[in-house]
């Protein structure tokens, strides 16, 4: 069974009533927490904050990786929950929701030592001169205290588990706001915390309806958010956040290219495709949506793609391991895919497998859907739909395919198929978006290693990675002075010879190279010893 709401948080008197939305049976009742309690969450999350980072960086190395271990011999009723909520695919729920956040996870831990090592600082030119003056300067990281994480529905559990996970390493509590469409996933992250004994506290789940809660939590004073979601709400998330100049990670829409070279493997390249167009219903940011194809393979390659999407199970996918796509989370999404697909082809596009409600299901399936004949310029290129629906366009040379993958607001992820890998590097490193894969679709969100985010209306910063850790932590600059010197020449107060001696100093420093900096600088310590 999932884990139901904690006592600790407050009745709002409003229920979240969830239903699996592959066969609209009942997965539970969430009770929503009052927007009057987020400021008490806060203030318990600053204090338990403190006692976490007081700890040794041992023990709490030791507690999270108590933590990982705990989340993978749970996998399976974790998953669970994960399907019933989402309606996914068993296998997509393990690989990607837990296997890939558990990834997350043990690179955060490996990199905790490193994190919070002291870095000494070079300062180039000057580096010998201060270090005989007695000075220096280094870097240290620091926590940035409470951390708000807002996730959506599409991945319940890898999202808020590898964002908390990545927070907790970097020394931070964190606050998880989920998504009303899928609140028990993230509940888990919350009972997994306080079974392996991390401070109570210090990693609380706040449910709550449309929102409310988000917005109490953005004006909470929270030091910092990771926000998840389409691009409309991350605008509303930075507007609040921008009141009390709260630092944001935004990681929102995608509407990644793929882009296939006439000299790829086409049989795999077509099954890249399948999958990276269909996973998770095709609900995800990082999915493929623009397939670019060179055209003298592009006839072959659709023709395949579209026989092996029609071919595709569809359904209730935990017990039956031979469905390989689930349903749309809700009756409005698919509402919004019907609506994207009618007016697609009202502009004049062909669908050549799909574009339906499945007819005999009962949940919100909708069938995968390719289409042809399009204009680089229709919404269904150039907007976000959030279903399985994929578009493919024929180019000529690779500059086309490279203009046409930059030609639109997006730019998360990009994939690009061919035999050549140098030919892939070169075209690679000038497609859009934060990351571009050569011969595989984008699914280095569950590399640990690996940063993720985009830019544009995918929005900016980094979760994951040496980078993502980054942002969890202030970078914090210490200088030191033994107290060699009486004073420095810069000092008041001032007389002639200090001012010719700075006019002499900035032509020893960045005048026209020459000599020692070294003896440079020491020629003016008389007037420092004085």
């Amino acid at each position: 069974m999932p884990p139901s709401a904690t006592a600790a948080t407050a009745d709002s008197g409003d229920i979240i009533v969830k239903r699996n939305p592959a066969t609209l049976e009942l997965v539970g009742e969430v009770p929503c927490v009052d927007s009057t309690f987020v400021p008490i969450a806060v203030r318990k999350a600053r204090q338990a904050q403190k006692v976490w980072a007081d700890l040794s960086l041992d023990a709490r190395r030791d507690r999270l990786k108590k933590l990982q271990v705990w989340v993978a011999e749970h996998q399976m009723e974790i998953a669970r929950t994960v399907c019933e909520e989402t309606g996914k695919p068993r296998l997509e729920a393990t690989n990607v929701d837990v296997m890939s956040s558990l990834s997350v996870g043990r690179f955060a831990i490996a990199q905790m030592g490193t994190l919070f090592r002291p870095e000494r600082i070079n300062l180039g030119r000057l580096d010998l001169a201060m270090r005989v003056m007695g000075r220096g300067s280094y870097l240290h990281a620091r926590p940035v205290g409470v951390v708000g994480v807002i996730t959506p529905w599409n991945y319940p559990f890898g999202l808020p588990y590898s964002q908390t996970i990545m927070a907790l390493a970097a020394g931070n509590s964190v606050i998880i706001k989920p998504s009303s469409e899928a609140p028990l996933s993230a509940k888990w992250v919350e009972k997994a915390c306080l079974t392996c004994d991390l401070t109570e506290g210090l990693v609380q789940v706040l449910v709550g309806k449309g929102g409310k809660v988000g917005k109490t939590l953005l004006a909470s004073g929270v030091d910092r958010v990771v926000f998840t979601g389409s691009g409309e709400k991350g605008r509303e998330v930075m507007t609040e956040a921008a009141q009390r100049l709260t630092p944001v990670t935004l990681e929102l829409g995608g509407k990644d290219p793929f882009i296939v070279l006439d000299d790829a493997d086409l049989e795999r390249t077509v099954r890249g495709a399948v999958w990276g167009a269909f996973v998770n219903a095709g609900q995800t940011c990082a999915g493929v949506k623009r397939i670019y194809v060179q055209r003298k393979i592009s006839e072959r390659f659709t023709e395949a793609m579209a026989m092996q999407a029609s071919k595709l199970k569809m359904g209730w996918g935990w017990d039956d391991p031979d469905v390989s796509m689930g349903p749309l989370i809700s009756e409005h999404a698919l509402r919004e895919v019907e609506m994207a697909v009618s007016l697609a082809m009202e502009q004049g596009a062909r669908c050549i497998t799909g574009g339906r409600r499945h007819p005999t299901l009962s949940g919100h399936f909708y069938e995968p859907t390719i289409l042809v004949d399009i204009k680089q310029e229709m919404e269904i290129v150039q907007q976000e739909v959030f279903g399985p629906i994929v578009t493919i366009i024929p180019f000529d040379s690779d500059e086309e395919a490279l203009a046409l993958a930059a030609d639109c607001p997006y730019a998360l992820n990009a994939s690009i198929w061919t035999r050549d890998l140098a030919r892939g590097r070169e075209l690679a490193e000038k497609l859009p978006g934060g990351t571009a894969v050569i011969n595989n679709t984008p699914y280095t969100f569950g590399i640990g290693e690996t940063p993720w985010g985009g830019s544009g209306e995918s929005g900016f910063g980094r979760t994951h990675g040496h980078l993502g850790l980054l942002e969890l932590v202030e970078t914090h600059h210490v200088h030191w002075d033994k107290g060699s010197y009486a004073q420095d020449i810069w000092w008041s107060p001032y007389d002639q010879e200090k001012r010719e001696a700075g006019e002499a100093l900035v032509n020893d420093l960045f005048g026209k190279e020459g000599g020692s900096v070294l003896f440079k600088m020491m020629r003016h310590r008389r007037l420092m010893k004085r």
